[in-house]
């Protein structure tokens, strides 16, 4: 190729890299949503994106920290509880949907069933070992009986002496976690029946094995990718009748599994909680890579269980106490059970001095979700929660002692879940990877394409800069000339003359 065909082929070449660039920066975008569109949406046709819904392929986890009373005789004198974390012991969960129905108005209904198993190799004990643990069903039930007349509250202590209820008992971590039978429970259900929420064995987390959180109603994207996993409703509500407010009984967001795709920073994730009876609220904290994929951080905000004076929108979940607590008593059969960040986390700090061992920290108690924001998939979630047991003195019941008012914490859990498994590698390589392949390819296209353009150009500048001084040799070699023979004329002319004369 010679020097004058060499830059008009780099430029025909640079500006078709450049077209390339250009319609793949153009055409990308509008690939990549659609292809999100497709695979986001519930729909079995979507193939792998279904089956990751409908049976979840990563693990989750449940870790529990249970507060040992290590002082119970002092505290029913009225002295400070000193408690002692123990754990955590860590429970593989497994969660499945069934029952699973899809509507015409483009929703689907189902039901989530959760099975969990211990898991030894991440916990610090077994559940085998036993714990100095705070008797819910003496200490609940006796403020459940405190407005009742003296003389029948005389009685119920009674029954509690006669069953050998005490105010705190001794039990394994397996039976206070999914457990244990008790004959007073079966005395309270056949005098007062419907006064427990349970039959048989009394276990904190006893109703959530082999059981599922209600049915729920989501849509499913098909004809609104924006709707996608929102709730529409829940067991056939569209809001909850716990609370004093509208706003804090409507049922909002998602089930808390998957977020609609496209999220920006100024979104917040919300996702109704049948275990807090109420729609929670997490705020965008910053921008990050979690397992080189790019992510975006929510967290809780602090006006999450603020009280209504701190936070006036919260009144409609009063009575409240100090600022920092859940009462979700009234969809707990009255049961004066609170929730709260663990150690008392944002909350006031009324509430971790009123006891000896607790110590809120952000690294170990704050709750978090990684989220990818073009998918909506969470990356890496730490939901982080506290259950604590109001107790007190009550007049007529010995077994409550001198017990003074206190939020006394009861254990704490995180559920907790990370990406992984070769189902959702796959599905990240084409929604993650590739999209970032493409999206270097086309700047990549567009810069050589420039570059090449300008080595063109340079080029052709230096040719031209090579002609111009054998063009002025040449102006000048015709000058002479024409002056040469301009001379010769004239000499010519000039003898002519002579000769005639």
């Amino acid at each position: 190729m010679n020097a004058v065909n060499r830059p008009r082929a780099l430029a025909v070449a640079g500006l078709l890299l450049v077209t390339v660039g250009t319609g793949l920066l153009l055409a990308i975008p509008y690939v990549i949503q659609s292809q999100v569109k497709a695979n986001i949406q519930i729909d079995p046709a979507s193939g792998l994106a279904y089956t990751m819904w409908r049976d979840i392929p990563v693990p989750f986890y449940m870790s529990v920290y249970f507060f040992e009373v290590k002082n119970p005789q002092e505290f029913l004198r009225g002295e400070k509880p000193a408690l002692a974390q123990r754990g955590p012991y860590v429970y593989r969960e497994y969660r499945q949907k069934s029952n699973i129905t899809f509507h015409n108005n483009y929703t689907v209904s189902y039901r989530e069933y959760r099975r969990y198993y211990f898991y030894p190799e991440g916990s610090a004990g077994n559940e085998s070992d036993e714990l100095v643990f705070p008797n819910m069903i003496t200490l609940g039930a006796a403020l459940m009986v405190e407005d009742l007349p003296y003389p029948l509250k005389v009685v119920f202590s009674t029954a509690l002496k006669a069953f050998k209820e005490t105010p705190f008992i001794k039990k394994t971590v397996k039976e206070i976690m999914w457990g244990y039978d008790d004959s007073f429970i079966d005395f309270l259900n056949r005098m007062f029946p419907g006064m427990l929420p349970f039959k048989g064995k009394f276990g904190l987390f006893a109703e959530m094995n082999n059981s599922d959180s209600g049915l729920f109603t989501v849509y499913t994207g098909v004809d609104n990718i924006t709707k996608v996993h929102m709730v529409d409703n829940w067991n056939g509500l569209k809001e909850v009748n716990y609370w004093h407010t509208e706003q804090c009984n409507m049922i909002n967001g998602t089930a808390g599994e998957m977020w609609p795709p496209f999220i920006t920073p100024s979104d917040s994730l919300t996702f109704y909680s049948p275990e807090s009876c109420r729609t929670l609220e997490l705020v965008y904290e910053k921008s990050g890579w979690t397992f080189d994929i790019p992510s975006f951080r929510y967290i809780a905000p602090k006006t999450m269980f603020a009280n209504g004076t701190v936070y006036p929108p919260n009144q409609g979940f009063c009575p409240c106490r100090e600022s920092g607590v859940l009462n979700v008593s009234t969809c707990r059969h009255n049961s004066q059970v609170f929730i709260s960040h663990p150690h008392f986390y944002n909350g006031d700090p009324a509430l971790w001095e009123a006891v000896d061992g607790l110590h809120p920290s952000e690294k170990d108690h704050a709750l978090f979700v990684d989220i990818h924001p073009l998918t909506g998939i969470p990356l890496n979630v730490s939901i982080k929660l506290q259950l604590n047991l109001f107790v007190k003195a009550v007049p007529g019941i010995m077994e409550t002692g001198n017990i003074r008012p206190v939020l006394l914490p009861l254990l704490w859990f995180e559920e907790s879940v990370c990406i992984d498994g070769p189902a959702v590698n796959t599905f990240y390589y084409f929604m993650v990877v590739l999209p970032i392949v493409f999206q270097y390819l086309q700047y990549i296209l567009v810069t050589v394409g420039c570059l090449l353009v300008l080595v063109a150009l340079a080029l052709k500048i230096v040719h031209l800069k090579k002609q111009i001084p054998f063009k002025g040799i040449s102006s000048r070699n015709r000058e002479d000339s024409q002056d040469a023979s301009e001379r010769l004329l004239q000499a010519d002319n000039s003898n002519e003359s002579l000769e005639q004369a």
